[in-house]
């Protein structure tokens, strides 16, 4: 799926919305791959994984940028039963919110300090809860 981009969009800044993808992107392309049968699971992830590999030269780079509302859990998760280091997050987090992230962490830290709002791939707060 590829949604073009520009037009209002670049006249909106980055950092006055969460999501940061404006001036510049000229389209977000989006990957998408369903089963119905477990056992053709592994079939379907590696063929998504080679298309996903064969566009990478034709994608942004330095780095390379996702959507937060499409979850791309190969580029890291939080750690599952302890805490996520900022290091560790910004793996994904600069990728999805590029320089919100670290505002969002801040933001993380004030509201909910003890990480009780998360998932695979949620900002974490600056200290062990």
């Amino acid at each position: 799926m590829i949604e073009a981009f520009g037009g209002k969009m670049d006249e909106i800044q980055e950092n006055e919305l969460p999501y940061p993808h404006r001036a510049g992107i000229l389209f977000e392309s989006t990957y998408i791959v369903q089963w119905t049968n477990e056992e053709d699971a592994g079939t379907y992830i590696n063929w998504i994984r080679r298309l996903y590999s064969y566009m990478a030269s034709y994608v942004s780079k330095s780095p390379r940028e996702a959507y937060y509302n499409y979850k791309d859990l190969d580029l890291g998760t939080n750690n599952v039963n302890g805490y996520t280091s900022y290091e560790q997050a910004s793996v994904w987090g600069l990728k999805y919110f590029k320089n919100n992230f670290k505002r969002f962490v801040q933001i993380k830290t004030m509201i909910d300090p003890m990480n009780f709002f998360r998932n695979e791939q949620s900002v974490p707060p600056l200290w062990s809860p």
